[in-house]
């Protein structure tokens, strides 16, 4: 069943002023979830209010999973995730996840460009500019310039993505535009996943075997049949053994990761 409550303008300023901690718990596992999940919580109080203990629980731990985007996406984000929770069924739900998953990379790296490495330097030089003459107000306007554009992207990104989601998806052609945007959703996420794979988990064999006068590295075998085969092959056991667990054993697992990895190396088999 459809959502009957409505996100106001008073939920979304809430999302707002929580999510300027939102990476205040960013970690190695999960990264932004916990931030986004708690930024999070005005609006999944205000469509939940009135629904089973259960799907409140399943609408939480959906928000738990893996999230990772610039800050100042995550407002967008953050939006356009309100107007798709409260347009969709129960039933529809994984379309909340997919399209996370496909807009926190685009995003991150409009977030980085534009702010990280434009805007902010713009803003340092103007303030390190008059910092240099002794004048004390170049700090003071560096602060003032970079956090205008800051605090105005976070607030009305949260609310336009909103307003935006709610168009597109309450249109004449909503449930098309939906499924078409979902299914890009699920490609790019893929993209973004695979390559994150394969720039962040590093398996390196450097066992070897010899046939004749010649030596065959291991490694290069698998890099011609597919280049970082067996950085995939550990994330999707990973995977597996983290999604039979539900995550209650995260800890126990990375340090099963550590003592593996120590040992194969004393072996020589990785480096």
């Amino acid at each position: 069943m459809e959502n009957t409550n409505k996100v106001t303008k008073s939920d979304l300023n809430k999302v707002f002023w929580r999510m300027q901690v939102l990476n205040i718990t960013n970690n190695f596992e999960s990264m932004q979830a916990i931030g986004f999940l708690s930024s999070f919580i005005p609006v999944l109080e205000r469509l939940y209010v009135d629904k089973p203990e259960a799907e409140k629980v399943a609408a939480m731990e959906r928000h738990l999973q893996f999230f990772n985007s610039h800050v100042n996406a995550d407002a967008l984000i953050l939006g356009i995730t309100a107007a798709i929770e409260e347009t969709t069924t129960e039933e529809e739900k994984e379309t909340v996840v997919s399209i996370k998953t496909g807009l926190m990379g685009p995003l991150a790296g409009i977030g980085d460009s534009l702010l990280k490495f434009t805007w902010l330097p713009i803003c340092g030089s103007i303030g390190a500019s008059l910092a240099f003459t002794g004048n004390v107000i170049g700090p003071i306007l560096m602060f003032l310039l970079y956090n205008i554009v800051n605090v105005a992207s976070k607030y009305y990104g949260i609310h336009w993505g909103y307003k935006k989601g709610v168009e597109v998806i309450n249109g004449s052609a909503g449930n098309n535009v939906m499924q078409r945007v979902s299914n890009m959703a699920n490609v790019v996420g893929l993209m973004v996943i695979g390559s994150l794979i394969a720039s962040v988990v590093k398996v390196n064999l450097v066992a070897e075997i010899s046939a004749g006068e010649n030596t065959i590295l291991l490694q290069d075998m698998l890099d011609k049949v597919m280049p970082s085969l067996l950085s995939l092959l550990v994330t999707l056991v990973v995977y597996k053994i983290l999604q039979k667990t539900r995550g209650k054993h995260a800890a126990l697992l990375i340090l099963g990761i550590m003592v593996i990895s120590i040992a194969l190396t004393m072996l020589h088999v990785i480096g």
